[in-house]
């Protein structure tokens, strides 16, 4: 049966705690996902190029003013080795990531990107947070061909508490995000879940809105608390009644992962290194059998990654490359999918998408 989810649907499956109804909707999205976009796990290999963030956002442990920790910014040639490690491997996608940091000019990452374009074969996402539209334009025609930017939350009153605004920036990230789409990039967007003041309607919301902004990607991990930030020590604390309060638990990322394949069947959707960090042992499968459909084994040297502290205790900060990449291809085979090979951009389906229900 195909039927679209209403905002009402979305919420109520959000409360749902019944472990019986919840296999139903698994079940809705794993053949959801199957129907869409196939049995293959796309593979995109991130770097974490740099730690320096010029913002002060309640929830991110890179945030400017947490004097605790070791900033880095790697170097092109460190770059350039973790692409063609990500070529030796078999990934489609490289994914640089950074805090805000305006020591990686327009120059700077328009050269990093045109010479990964080439001398590989593979697809760039950047993730740089919130850039002028010169900066993203001049990326976008060195070959970037896809950027991530999270609007962390719908609900416009949390989002300016969590995420002051630099200077004249919108206090919303949406207008950035329809942007990027006029620019030509696939867009990736998401949120987290069980923010300290976001509500069930909250986040029903913001899984509506994946829908009408039509994006490419789409990332849900928990909110994990770090002690260095406002949110983590107490001093931030935005209020939602107990009742309507979102946790920032296993199961409620697993349910929105579930709905978020149902509204948007054919997009990409990543199993989080987030979700992987609150259940180790199997989170990322469960993820990938809820709907999801990406992985991002990590690619940044090991000397850097203890310093890319979005939250603590992140999972993977001790592998290396190679053996992250093998322990991904041992999970994936153990529940029977199968590694996809090339960019593995969206591909939008001509016919009307499935929806199973």
């Amino acid at each position: 049966m195909k039927i679209p989810l209403t905002l009402n649907d979305i919420l109520a499956w959000l409360r749902e705690d019944n472990p019986e109804r919840l296999k139903t909707l698994w079940g809705w999205a794993d053949e959801t996902r199957r129907l869409n976009v196939g049995d293959t796990i796309h593979l995109r290999g991130l770097v974490e190029i740099s730690s320096h963030c010029s913002r002060q956002c309640g929830y991110c442990g890179l945030r400017v003013s947490n004097n605790s920790l070791s900033r880095y910014r790697m170097a092109p040639a460190e770059i350039m080795a973790s692409a063609r490690q990500a070529v030796a491997f078999g990934y489609g996608t490289v994914v640089l990531q950074a805090g805000e940091d305006f020591g990686l000019t327009c120059q700077w990452v328009t050269d990093v990107v045109r010479q990964i374009k080439r001398e590989t074969p593979l697809a760039v996402t950047l993730s740089l947070g919130e850039r002028t539209e010169a900066e993203l334009d001049a990326w976008r025609k060195a070959g970037a061909d896809r950027y991530l930017l999270r609007f962390e939350t719908s609900d416009t009153g949390l989002f300016e508490l969590i995420h002051p605004s630099r200077g004249s920036r919108n206090a919303s990230r949406i207008p950035l995000l329809r942007h990027l789409k006029q620019l030509g990039y696939e867009v990736g967007s998401g949120i987290m879940v069980g923010l300290p003041g976001q509500t069930y309607e909250s986040v029903a919301r913001d899984i509506d809105l994946f829908r009408e902004l039509d994006l490419d990607m789409i990332g849900i991990g928990p909110f994990i608390p770090h002690p260095q930030t406002p949110l983590g020590n107490g001093e931030l604390k935005p209020f939602a009644s107990p009742d309507q309060q979102v946790p920032n638990s296993e199961l409620i990322v697993y349910k929105a992962v579930a709905l978020t394949r149902l509204v948007r069947p054919d997009a990409n959707i990543p199993s989080t290194t987030a979700l992987a960090t609150i259940n180790k042992r199997n989170g990322r499968e469960l993820g990938l059998q809820r709907g999801a459909n990406v992985l991002m084994p990590n690619l940044t040297p090991v000397k850097y990654r203890k310093l890319y502290e979005i939250y603590p205790a992140k999972a993977c900060i001790e592998e290396t490359g190679s053996a992250c990449n093998g322990c991904l291809q041992t999970r994936i085979n153990v529940i029977g999918r199968q590694i996809a090979r090339g960019p593995g951009g969206r591909k939008r389906r001509a016919l009307e998408l499935e929806v199973v229900c």
